[in-house]
C-alpha cells in the first residue's frame, strides 16, 4: 500500500518522463481495481493470478504465494535496463524518478 501511495503522491513527477509505469499482483482483476480505487490510484495494476509472468521475472517466492517487491526498469527494446530489488515503500515514486534520470530516460 506505502508503494502504491509514494507513486499516486510522486505521479506528477514520473509522467514528466517517456515511461509508462505500472504495477503487477497475482490478486485477481477486481480485487485489484478495488484496491487502485480505495488508494485514487491514477496508474494500472496489471493482474497475473495465475503468476505466470512472476515466475518468468523470477519474483515469485519459493513459497508460491507472494512475489517479491522489485521494480523493473524496462527500456523502448523490450531489454531489462535494472532491477531494483532493494524498494523503499514510503519514497519509491521519488527513488524510481531518481533512477530514470540516472539511466538517462528522456522526459516529454
Amino acid at each position: 500500500t506505502k508503494e502504491c501511495k509514494s507513486m499516486r503522491d510522486d505521479g506528477k513527477e514520473l509522467r514528466k518522463y517517456e515511461v509508462a509505469y505500472f504495477t503487477a499482483s497475482v490478486d485477481e482483476p477486481q480485487k485489484n481495481k478495488e484496491f487502485a480505487e480505495s488508494l485514487g490510484l491514477d496508474f494500472p495494476i496489471l493482474s497475473d493470478p495465475q503468476k505466470n509472468v512472476a515466475k518468468e521475472y523470477g519474483v515469485l517466492r519459493p513459497d508460491g504465494g507472494v512475489t517479491n517487491r522489485w521494480t523493473f526498469y524496462i527500456g523502448k527494446n523490450g531489454k531489462v535496463l535494472y532491477v531494483d530489488k532493494s524498494v523503499n515503500t514510503a519514497e519509491h515514486g521519488k527513488d524510481i524518478a531518481k533512477k530514470l534520470d540516472e539511466l538517462g530516460v528522456g522526459k516529454k
